[in-house]
């Protein structure tokens, strides 16, 4: 069964920094396609990130801000985000699917395999 699991958000203030981890199960995670996604409460939930096929994209209200790492060993890829604002408030998700060729999208209907989703609050 495929399967991915975010690691628990939290509490931040704005400026401070967090790190989300998403560990798939029963698929090589490095070999997916992989996206990030948030949504806050009232709005349409948006990519944050997306690779496929080489390509890699970061909306452009979290570049340069916001990283992506992957540890293949542990199955996991991991998201920093730094400098985080109260406009970050969201439910992150993690996202997978197979590839295709060419860029990945932003859009959720593209992305079978969801986490269950974690909370990021920025206040102060």
């Amino acid at each position: 069964q495929l399967q991915v699991v975010e690691s628990a958000g939290g509490l931040v203030q704005p400026g401070g920094s967090l790190i989300l981890s998403c560990a798939a199960s029963g698929f090589a995670l490095g070999s997916f396609r992989i996206g990030w996604f948030r949504q806050a409460p009232g709005q349409d939930r948006e990519g944050v990130f997306c690779s496929n096929d080489g390509y890699t994209y970061y909306a452009s209200s979290v570049k340069g801000r916001f990283t992506i790492s992957t540890d293949n060993a542990k199955n996991t890829v991991y998201l920093q985000m730094n400098n985080l604002k109260p406009e970050d408030t969201a439910i992150y998700y993690c996202a997978a699917d197979r590839p295709f060729i060419g860029p990945c999208t932003f859009e959720p209907k593209d992305y079978d395999y969801w986490g269950q989703g974690t909370q990021v609050t920025v206040s102060s």
